[in-house]
């Protein structure tokens, strides 16, 4: 558990799959995440399973005083270390992604990252304001098919080192073909 000054960060229990269909249902919400809106509380257990269940660095963001989840943030456990957070509209504008995020990457330093990496569609300028205001700088954009939604999506790289050692995470540049640093970033 990781607590802010208004947040709690905990980690997802099944009581939850309500809170958390109402988080993956919302079409606006979920236009720039890789996976299409839930449909019923069913998909939303199936989410939750597949996503939350037995994992370490994934958390529910709750406010202190509600305890229920308001949205989500987590850091992938694979070479890019991905950071990737959702959160309810109607919490946008407050600044709890910026202090869930700035959380999570404390606790990725704490816990001996090397480096988090976070991408934001380029639609998506809120989100990138979210990962500079915490520190996270651009490296490079690159192009991909994104599945399974099936268009072409044009995403910005992010990332913050914890230790002089860290390189610049370079995995999806090599993955697609078209790839480029952004020289007003």
């Amino acid at each position: 558990m990781i607590i802010t000054e208004r947040l709690v960060l905990r980690p997802f229990v099944p009581d939850d799959i309500p809170a958390l269909f109402s988080i993956l249902s919302d079409r606006e919400v979920n236009r720039f995440l890789p996976w299409f809106p839930a449909e019923s509380l069913d998909d939303a257990a199936a989410f939750y399973e597949s996503r939350y269940k037995d994992h370490d660095n994934s958390y529910a963001i709750c406010l202190k005083e509600e305890n229920v989840p308001i949205g989500y943030i987590g850091i992938a456990d694979d070479e890019a270390h991905d950071l990737g957070y959702g959160l309810r509209k109607e919490y946008w504008h407050r600044g709890i992604a910026r202090e869930a995020a700035a959380a999570m990457l404390k606790e990725a330093e704490s816990i001996g990252l090397p480096f988090v990496s976070a991408t934001h569609d380029i639609a998506n300028e809120r989100s990138g304001n979210v990962l500079r205001s915490i520190g996270m700088e651009y490296l490079y954009s690159y192009e991909e098919l994104w599945m399974p939604k099936g268009y072409n999506v044009v995403f910005r790289l992010y990332q913050r080192n914890f230790l002089k050692s860290a390189t610049p995470y370079m995995g999806y540049w090599q993955r697609y073909q078209k790839h480029w640093i952004e020289p007003s970033l």
